[in-house]
């Protein structure tokens, strides 16, 4: 997790489902250093209620689909824009940004 959040971008999400209550977890989480693993703006977010199964299953699903996303970039001066694009789409197919 820790090498994760060191590599990911700026403004990132890193969204996990391997936090644990058991030492050698709290002993990494523990490492944390807000400089190094989230300056600026990156984000941890953790599922509590997966099962690996669960996650089996569903990577099955995606490679049959197969998820193909959308992306369209955005200056930070149509930023407005991006946010009304990204609420128009809720209606349709997903899109990333």
């Amino acid at each position: 997790m820790l090498a994760a959040l060191v590599n990911l971008k700026s403004g990132g999400r890193l969204v996990i489902n391997a936090i644990r209550k058991e030492t050698a977890d709290r002993d990494a989480l523990l490492q944390l250093d807000y400089s190094s693993h989230l300056w600026h703006e990156k984000e941890i977010k953790s599922v509590a209620n997966v099962a690996r199964s669960d996650v089996s299953r569903f990577l099955e699903l995606a490679d049959r689909i197969p998820i193909i996303p959308e992306v369209e970039i955005f200056s930070l001066a149509e930023a407005n824009r991006a946010l009304m694009e990204l609420k128009k789409s809720g209606s349709g197919a997903p899109r990333c940004w």
